[in-house]
C-alpha cells in the first residue's frame, strides 16, 4: 500500500497529519533542515513523538537536508548519533557527508535522499541505493512516464511530491537567495527569491510582475496513476503551512488513496472539494501530461508562472497599520493550551477584502523578506474607535502583510499525539568528538591531468577560440544542445587537444534524457576525450566502466571534507568549489597537503534560477531588477531558462593570495555568456595587478552564509574577548572559539578517505 507523507511544522500540525490518516510524517529539528524559519520541534517533543507516533503504527522521518560546512561537522556528528538514540524511521538528507558518515559510524540510520540532492534519473538511484539509500525523494520537474521509468529499472523506493508549494528553480539548484545575502536554500535559509515583484525592461518601456512566482502543485487527479506507477510513498509540502491546511490536505489525499479503486472519478472530485478551502497559490500539475521532452520544455512555463500571481500565499488579507501589546489574561489563556512559549501581541490590519475571525489560519510575511509565520487567530477586538485588531505573532511590524489560509468552518480539533507530561523525555546531542578524517594524499602522477594554472570554461565551441589569448593550460566546455552537436559530429576542428579539453555536464540530467546521454558519453569517450566534470551524481554511476578521469562540478557540494571523501570514494579525484562557498570554509575543508586536488572559481556568472522550461512568449525581456534595483538577466534556451546576475562574481584581484594558500588551479567561467576579448583583458589585468572587478560581487567568499547562530557566537565571543582583554591587551578568544568544532581531535584514529571501511 502506498503511504501517505504528511509535514508537521509544529505539535497541532503532526496532531492534524495523524488525525486526518497520514501514514507517516516528517519533521525537522532546530538545525540541519531545509526549514529553519518554521517553528520545528524541541528535543523533547521530537522524543515524544517519535514514541507517540510507533505506537499507533505510523512513521517519523527526520529532515537533515541541508548542506553543512566544515566547522559544523562535529555538530552534525553529534546530531546524528542522537537521532540514532531516539530512533525515527528515516532521516531525509542532502549532504554526501552524512552517507559518509553513517556508513561509517550509524549504518543502522536509514537514510532516504531529499529532493535537494537533485535526484531525477535510474542512474542517480542506482549510485544512491548501492551507497546505502534505501529511499529517494525524486526531483519534482519529473513527469509521470519519467518516474514510472525510474521505478522499472531501480529498486529503491520512490517518495513523490503531490501538493504544495514549488521552487522554480530545479531542485537543490537554486543558488538566488544565497547571492542576495548568504541566505542559502541549501542551508535552509531561502528569502524565497521567486516570489519577489520584479521591474522587466521590454521593447517600448518597462512592466512589472511576479514572474518567477510558480503555482503550487496538485496531483489529486493523478494518484490513481501514480499507484500504478509503483510510487511508494506521496509526499505533501507545507511545513510552514498551518495545522488547518495540514488536516484538510491530508484528508483529501486519504480519501482518494482509500477509495479510488471504486469510483475513481467520484473519489477524485470528493477530494477536491475537501481542498477547496486551500486558500493558497493558483493550482497546477507542472510536468504531467507531456508526452515528449520537447513539448515539456516548450510548454511547461504556462502551467507553473503565472506574472499576476502575488508571491504570498493565500487570500490577501492587507498590511499591518498599527499594533499594541496584547492583554496579559489573553496570553495566559493560550499560554493554557499551548506546549510552547505564547508570544503575540495585536495588530489592525488595512488594505484587504476580507475580516478574519477567531478560528482563521493566516499566514504573514515580512517586508523585507526576511521571516514567514503561520498563526491561528485566537481573538478579535473592536476599540471605541471600531478599529478591529487580531492576535499576530510578536515580531512582525507595521507594513508587513498578512494572508488567509484556513477559515475557520475548515478547523477541526484532533486527539494530542504527543503526552501531557514530556517529562521523562531528556536526550540531547552530546558533546561527543568526531574522529578526524584526512583526505586522501595524492599520489606520484595521478593528477598529471589536472595542472597548476588558469582553466576557463566557455559555453561555445567558438568562445574556445576566443579564450585562447589567456593561455590557460585547460579548457572546459559546457555540454549542451549546441556544444553536443557539435562535438559529436565533429563540425569544428578544436584549437585544443582532447586531453587538454574537459567535457563539463549539466547538473539536471531526467530520466527522458539519461539513455541518450550515456550513449554520447560513449561515443565521446571512444573519441579521445579523457575528463569529465561531474554535476550530478548520475554522471557518476554512467561513467563507472570507462577509465576516465572525474572532477566533482560545483554542483556536486563540497562544502567539508566528509562530503569530499565520499566523492573520494566515487573514483573522483578532484574538486571545484561550490559557488556559494566561502575563502575560510575552503580552507578548513581542504588542509595544504589536498589542495593539489581543489580548482577555485575567481570569476564567474552563477546561474542562479536553472528552469526546466521555456520561458513563455509573452516575456520579452532580457533584464530585470528587484525592489533594490540589483540588474539580472535571463536567457531562454532550448537546455530551459538561465537567471544570471548583471554583475559576475569575481575575486580575481585575490589569485595571488589564493595560490600562496595552495589552491593553484583557478577557474575563470564565463558559462551562460559571451567572452569578449574586453572581458579578457580586464581579467586578466585584475590578476596580475591585483586589483578588484569594477561592479562585480564577492558572492558569499568574504562572509559566508548567513547564520543566526554564527552571529550569536560572534557576539557572545566578542563580549567574552572585551571581558578578558579589558586592560589586557589583544587576544584571540574569538578566533580560538569560532574554530573549535573543526580543530578536536577524536579518539578513533585518522579514517582515511578512499581507505575507509565499507
Amino acid at each position: 500500500m502506498v503511504e501517505l507523507l504528511a509535514p508537521a511544522g509544529n505539535v497541532e500540525s503532526l496532531d492534524a497529519a495523524i488525525g486526518e490518516g497520514a501514514d507517516a510524517v516528517y519533521l525537522g529539528l532546530k538545525s540541519f533542515n531545509a526549514r529553519m524559519r518554521t517553528s520545528n520541534f524541541a528535543w523533547n517533543q521530537f522524543e515524544a513523538a517519535v514514541e507517540s507516533v510507533h505506537k499507533q503504527k505510523k512513521k517519523i522521518y527526520v529532515t537533515v537536508n541541508t548542506v553543512c560546512e566544515e566547522r559544523e561537522t562535529e555538530r552534525l556528528y553529534r546530531f546524528l548519533s542522537y537521532l540514532n538514540e531516539v530512533k525515527p524511521d528515516g532521516l531525509i538528507i542532502q549532504d554526501y557527508a552524512i552517507m559518509r558518515m553513517a556508513k561509517e559510524f550509524f549504518p543502522d540510520l536509514e537514510l532516504h535522499a531529499s529532493t535537494q540532492m537533485n535526484v531525477e534519473s535510474s542512474n542517480a538511484v542506482k549510485l544512491l541505493q548501492a551507497n546505502g539509500v534505501k529511499r529517494v525523494v525524486l526531483a519534482r520537474e519529473l513527469g509521470l512516464n519519467e518516474i514510472a521509468k525510474i521505478k522499472t529499472e531501480t529498486q529503491a523506493e520512490l517518495e513523490v511530491f503531490v501538493h504544495g508549494a514549488l521552487c522554480v528553480s530545479e531542485s537543490g539548484l537554486c543558488l538566488f537567495s544565497s547571492f542576495l545575502g548568504g541566505k542559502s536554500a541549501n542551508r535552509g535559509m531561502c528569502a524565497q527569491a521567486c516570489r519577489r515583484y520584479y521591474t522587466a525592461e521590454v521593447p517600448g518601456g518597462i512592466e512589472q510582475g511576479y514572474y518567477f512566482s510558480p503555482c503550487d502543485l496538485q496531483l489529486i487527479d493523478h494518484i490513481p496513476d501514480l499507484i500504478t506507477a509503483g510510487v511508494d510513498s506521496f509526499k505533501i509540502e507545507g511545513r510552514m503551512k498551518s495545522a488547518e491546511y495540514v488536516g484538510s490536505v491530508v484528508a483529501a489525499y486519504r480519501y482518494v488513496i482509500d477509495h479510488y479503486k471504486e469510483d475513481k472519478k467520484g473519489s477524485i472530485a470528493a477530494g477536491k472539494r475537501m481542498l477547496a478551502s486551500d486558500f493558497a497559490r493558483s493550482k497546477t500539475t507542472y510536468w504531467y501530461g507531456f508526452n515528449t521532452l520537447e513539448d515539456g520544455v516548450d510548454n511547461a512555463a504556462g502551467k507553473i508562472l503565472n506574472p499576476e500571481q502575488a508571491g504570498g500565499t493565500g487570500i490577501f488579507l492587507g498590511n499591518i497599520a498599527a499594533t499594541k501589546p496584547a492583554p496579559k489574561e489573553l496570553v495566559e489563556a493560550m499560554q493554557r493550551n499551548s506546549t510552547e512559549p505564547v508570544s503575540i501581541q495585536l495588530a489592525c490590519l488595512k488594505g484587504g477584502s476580507y475580516e478574519p475571525d477567531p478560528g482563521d489560519s493566516i499566514r504573514l510575511h515580512k517586508k523585507d523578506d526576511t521571516g514567514r509565520e503561520s498563526h491561528k487567530v485566537r481573538t478579535v477586538e473592536i476599540d471605541d474607535n471600531e478599529k478591529r485588531w487580531i492576535d499576530i505573532p510578536r515580531g512582525f511590524k507595521i507594513g508587513d502583510s498578512v494572508y488567509l489560509l484556513q477559515i475557520k468552518s475548515g478547523s477541526k480539533r484532533y486527539q494530542h499525539v504527543l503526552p501531557n507530561d514530556l517529562g521523562k523525555y531528556r536526550r540531547q546531542p552530546k558533546d561527543e568528538l568526531l574522529p578526524v578524517l584526512d583526505l586522501t594524499p595524492v599520489k606520484d602522477n595521478e593528477l598529471a591531468f589536472f595542472p597548476e594554472g588558469i582553466y576557463a570554461q566557455v559555453s561555445s565551441i567558438p568562445d574556445l577560440f576566443t579564450v585562447q589569448g589567456m593561455k590557460p593550460v585547460r579548457y572546459i566546455v559546457e555540454y549542451n544542445s549546441e556544444t553536443s552537436y557539435d562535438l559529436l559530429n565533429h563540425k569544428t576542428v578544436l584549437p585544443v587537444s582532447k586531453k587538454q579539453l574537459y567535457i563539463s555536464l549539466d547538473p539536471f540530467c531526467s530520466a527522458a534524457q539519461e539513455d541518450a546521454l550515456q550513449k554520447e558519453l560513449a561515443t565521446l569517450i571512444e573519441d579521445g576525450f579523457t575528463t569529465f566534470v561531474v554535476n550530478n551524481i548520475a554522471h557518476i554511476q554512467m561513467l563507472k566502466p570507462y577509465s576516465v578521469n572525474l572532477v566533482a562540478g560545483p554542483y556536486l557540494y563540497t562544502f567539508n571534507r566528509w562530503a569530499a571523501s565520499w566523492l573520494e570514494n566515487q573514483n573522483i579525484s578532484s574538486f571545484i568549489m561550490p559557488y556559494e562557498n566561502s575563502r575560510k570554509n575552503l580552507e578548513d575543508t581542504y588542509e595544504p597537503s589536498i589542495r593539489s586536488r581543489v580548482l577555485v572559481p575567481v570569476f564567474a556568472y552563477p546561474a542562479l534560477f536553472r528552469m526546466r522550461f521555456k520561458l513563455p512568449q509573452n516575456y520579452d525581456f532580457t533584464y530585470f531588477s528587484d525592489k533594490e534595483e540589483s540588474v539580472f538577466k535571463v536567457n531562454s534556451t532550448k537546455d530551459g531558462s538561465f537567471v544570471m546576475p548583471e554583475e559576475p562574481f569575481a575575486i580575481t584581484d585575490k589569485v595571488e593570495f589564493i595560490t600562496q594558500a595552495g589552491f593553484k588551479r583557478i577557474l575563470v567561467d564565463f558559462s551562460k555568456t559571451k567572452v569578449t576579448r574586453g572581458q579578457i583583458k580586464a581579467i586578466t589585468t585584475s590578476m596580475s595587478r591585483g586589483q578588484p572587478l569594477s561592479e562585480s560581487s564577492r558572492f558569499n567568499w568574504k562572509d559566508g552564509f548567513y547564520s543566526p547562530q554564527q552571529l550569536e557566537e560572534y557576539k557572545a565571543a566578542n563580549e567574552r574577548r572585551a571581558k578578558n582583554t579589558a586592560g589586557k591587551g589583544p587576544n584571540t578568544a574569538a578566533n580560538s572559539s569560532y574554530k573549535r568544532g573543526a580543530d578536536n581531535r577524536g579518539k578513533g584514529g585518522r579514517n582515511k578517505g578512499r581507505k575507509a571501511k565499507n
